[in-house]
């Protein structure tokens, strides 16, 4: 019965309210073998109940460790990205010694007349928007001399010419003012595809910034003017794209200058502009060519390239000049006579009796208005023979 009464009274104790029972724990008046068997002791409830704090710890100091390795992570790549960098710029601001500090002095007065612009888009460019490539029909110094531009540009920059006069070059060498190597070419061998001439400022590059609203004669002088041709490596060609000074610089640093120089020139002579970016790599450039001491009276090999000394070539820069067509008089009170069409065996006019002929003088395809081209060796009438 003792036991029932003990019971009894546990049940009664459970009824009261929680503070009492928290203030007065309640006492029960059964065996104490019997409390201890169904009453939990401290030390049941504390091997049953371990710290929650002590187990939380790890995995509260695990955050903080992979933040700090985040962070180190981070703070190594961005050292590594600002060497980088550096070491580009570094790189691409360094120039060689110029042989024509008065040039570079000229070109830094004359890009502060060069206006400064934002890029505008490619829409509507195509190369055809600066006339046929290498027309000769063109009022720049070497139009109309019955040559192409191309092998204009080649025979003055090119040494050891064959043939040595006439209009197409057979071979030569061309000591490359990009890289400053010596380049082969020899159509025989195969070798004229790795010499290109370059637009030193990129007919692109001038259409996004002013060519787009000139007119279609003065785009065909700008891609045919002699001061913005060079003979160069096709591989440094196919680098430089349409890069303007900002992005792109010879790999010879000792042409640096004068290439430069080049820009601003003709830039300045056709009202071309630049971006922000562009004028002041360009000042940095041409100052830093004024601070470096006179190249060396060392000559390359080659005949070729000219110096940037304005907008125009001196003509002793020219190994075989091309002498002017004087224009032809006519009388005032008479009108111009139509041109005439001369036969192939007549005037100063290459002919080619097939394409086949043409491609063995490496001249296909030929536009209308260059030297050997005539209606029957254009089939289909497009204006391009022996495509």
């Amino acid at each position: 019965m003792s036991v029932w009464k003990a019971f009894a009274d546990g049940v009664r104790d459970g009824l009261k309210s929680d503070s009492q029972r928290a203030e007065q724990p309640a006492t029960s008046t059964l065996p104490e073998e019997l409390v201890t068997a169904t009453l939990p002791t401290e030390e049941t409830e504390t091997s049953a109940s371990p710290p929650v704090e002590p187990a939380l710890t790890p995995a509260a100091n695990r955050p903080n460790a992979v933040n700090k390795v985040v962070l180190a992570i981070v703070a190594v790549v961005g050292v590594l990205v600002l060497i980088t960098v550096l070491v580009h710029v570094s790189s691409r601001e360094k120039v060689g010694s110029t042989d024509n500090p008065r040039a570079q002095r000229a070109a830094l007065s004359l890009l502060e007349t060069i206006p400064v612009k934002g890029r505008a888009p490619k829409t509507g460019y195509s190369r055809f928007q600066f006339g046929q490539p290498w027309t000769d029909d063109v009022d720049v110094e070497g139009g109309h001399n019955h040559c192409d531009t191309r092998n204009d540009i080649l025979r003055r920059d090119l040494s050891n010419v064959v043939p040595p006069a006439g209009c197409i070059v057979q071979s030569g060498v061309l000591h490359d003012p990009y890289t400053g190597k010596d380049v082969q070419f020899n159509r025989d061998e195969g070798t004229d595809v790795l010499v290109q001439v370059d637009h030193v400022v990129a007919l692109l590059d001038a259409w996004q910034k002013g060519a787009q609203q000139w007119d279609q004669p003065k785009r065909t002088q700008f891609a045919n003017d002699p001061v913005n041709l060079l003979a160069v490596s096709g591989k440094a060609n196919r680098n430089k794209k349409a890069g303007d000074v900002a992005t792109w610089l010879p790999s010879n640093k000792d042409f640096r200058c004068a290439y430069v120089t080049r820009v601003v020139n003709v830039k300045a002579k056709y009202g071309v502009w630049m971006t922000q970016d562009e004028h002041e790599a360009a000042s940095r450039t041409l100052t830093t060519c004024l601070s470096e001491p006179p190249l060396s009276s060392k000559a390359p090999s080659s005949s070729g390239v000219l110096p940037s000394v304005g907008t125009r070539f001196p003509s002793s820069s020219r190994p075989a000049p091309l002498p002017p067509v004087p224009p032809q008089p006519q009388p005032s009170n008479s009108p111009v006579p139509p041109p005439v069409a001369l036969p192939p065996n007549e005037g100063p006019s290459v002919y080619y009796p097939n394409c086949r002929a043409a491609r063995a003088a490496g001249a296909a395809p030929i536009y209308r208005g260059q030297p050997g081209y005539r209606p029957g060796l254009d089939r289909n009438g497009d204006g391009v023979a022996c495509e």
